[in-house]
């Protein structure tokens, strides 16, 4: 398992790595309609190709395969991070969630802080953070569940 920067090829993999963790997932914790707003079937290509460009993610590759994605910003938000759906608890979100946190250190981030999902909340949990405060927030017109939580380093 490496971890590595983000390519413009990793696009597609990237969106269907998303798309398929939520509905194979997180579908766990949420209904099909909250599943369906948060990684609707027609993605658009060009809005990922420009946010993750600008996000940078770090991605998580296993014998040439994308297998988890996260985004550091400079404030210390934890933005998305996604671990394919065939690959749960085999260690890649702690393993990548290490690289987030000592790319943090090295760039002087003493603070992450994220809005995990009732799926994700217990890893986070489980890796040091604190949940700050429930919250509802609104996407496409349907309303989720997720919780701010953070960890100073």
């Amino acid at each position: 398992m490496i971890i590595r920067e983000y390519k413009l090829s990793d696009t597609k993999a990237i969106m269907k790595l998303f798309y398929d963790t939520i509905h194979e997932i997180n579908i766990c914790d949420y209904t099909q309609e909250q599943v369906d707003a948060w990684a609707p079937e027609s993605m658009d290509y060009e809005v990922w190709q420009k946010r993750l460009q600008a996000k940078l993610p770090y991605i998580v590759e296993n014998n040439d395969e994308i297998v988890g994605f996260g985004e550091l910003e400079p404030d210390g938000h934890i933005d998305c991070f996604y671990c394919h759906s065939k690959y749960q608890r085999k260690g890649i979100g702690s393993k990548l969630l290490s690289h987030i946190e000592d790319t943090a250190k090295l760039e002087g981030i003493k603070w992450l802080y994220t809005e995990a999902s009732i799926t994700a909340k217990p890893f986070f949990e489980n890796k040091g953070f604190s949940v700050v405060r429930e919250q509802q927030v609104e996407l496409r017109g349907i309303w989720f569940q997720n919780y701010v939580m953070e960890k100073y380093l």
